[in-house]
């Protein structure tokens, strides 16, 4: 394990603390839960970019209908 030292605002401190006794856990728990959960957004996030990307590179892009369908289902 290693320490990391970071500036953070006192209300999002506060917040962080009623988090961690709302959960019996210490500052460091919440913070590695919440680490842990921005990392897999984001590795998420870039592993379906780079998909895209290579489908794009060989050419398969959606139909203007496959497009107009999907636009449809975030709408609902």
């Amino acid at each position: 394990m290693k320490t990391v030292s970071f500036r953070l605002p006192s209300e999002k401190k506060n917040a962080l603390d009623a988090i961690a006794a709302a959960q019996d856990r210490d500052r460091s728990y919440v913070l590695n839960e919440a680490i842990d959960a921005y990392l897999e957004i984001h590795r998420w996030q870039i592993d379906h970019i780079k998909t895209g990307i290579r489908q794009a590179a060989l050419g398969k892009f959606a139909s203007k209908a496959e497009v107009a369908a999907a636009f449809e289902r975030w709408r609902k």
